[in-house]
């Protein structure tokens, strides 16, 4: 199934897209198809609902160019590194700690929740705010789950260590440190990680819709800060022939 829509692409106004360091809009993107089952709900856009059934792909979306069909999908290009906190072994007290690249945590309690391990990292002096995403728990019962942004973007970062030495209680409690995505290169082969742009307006389709129009920004200026998905343009090893995008 199929969703286009006419595609408006000069525009005078920048609302709901901080990402565009333009005050008269764009002036220049192509209209491309996207193929709207790479696209993630939650992610990439937002899911309809009874009163607004269409789904809405989010605006600043980097994007690259499938090979085999020629639609476009999110940009793949290098991958953030992913670490998991795991409190084994039920404590029922105490605290444990938490080192990253030669500095330790403060006390970080064995019931803690996603937000407290946020803290407890982003105050080490090599780590600034803004540069994890954390989420999952709270300890003992779920995994929380460490996602590297902001200047560790893209990058292999050291593994974590942890020291359970602190918990009490349960059954022999510890900590373990997992690594679910190693950052570094992308590796797809679709064509996807070459980067082609971004999307310049949101687009809609509805569910079941397999592809839908899109405008393509390829040449512009942008904040990359404030795009959408996680994006560092020094971390952008591949562009496609004609992409000229400058970064505020």
């Amino acid at each position: 199934m199929n969703d286009f829509q006419p595609m408006r692409t000069s525009e005078e106004a920048t609302a709901d897209r901080p990402w565009l360091a333009s005050l008269v809009g764009t002036h220049d993107a192509n209209t491309i198809a996207l193929d709207t089952t790479k696209f993630v709900n939650g992610v990439h856009y937002t899911a309809g609902h009874p009163l607004q059934p269409r789904n809405i792909i989010k605006d600043g979306i980097p994007l690259g160019k499938i090979k085999a069909t020629g639609l476009y999908a999110p940009y793949s290009g290098p991958t953030s590194e992913v670490q998991t906190v795991t409190v084994t072994g039920t404590p029922t007290g105490g605290t444990y700690t938490l080192t990253w690249s030669g500095q330790t945590t403060a006390a970080i309690p064995y019931n803690a929740t996603a937000a407290q391990v946020k803290t407890a990292l982003e105050n080490l002096s090599n780590i600034e705010a803004g540069d994890l995403t954390v989420t999952g728990g709270p300890h003992p019962g779920s995994v929380i789950t460490v996602t590297f942004g902001g200047q560790f973007m893209g990058d292999d970062v050291a593994a974590m260590t942890a020291s359970g030495s602190g918990l009490t209680g349960g059954s022999t409690p510890s900590v373990t440190i997992g690594t679910t995505t190693g950052g570094g290169a992308g590796t797809a082969t679709d064509g996807t990680g070459v980067f082609a742009g971004f999307l310049a307006t949101e687009s809609t389709f509805a569910p079941g819709s397999t592809k839908t129009s899109g405008a393509l920004l390829w040449h512009g200026e942008v904040y990359a800060s404030k795009l959408p998905i996680p994006f560092d343009p020094t971390d952008v090893a591949s562009v496609a022939p004609g992409v000229s995008i400058h970064y505020r």
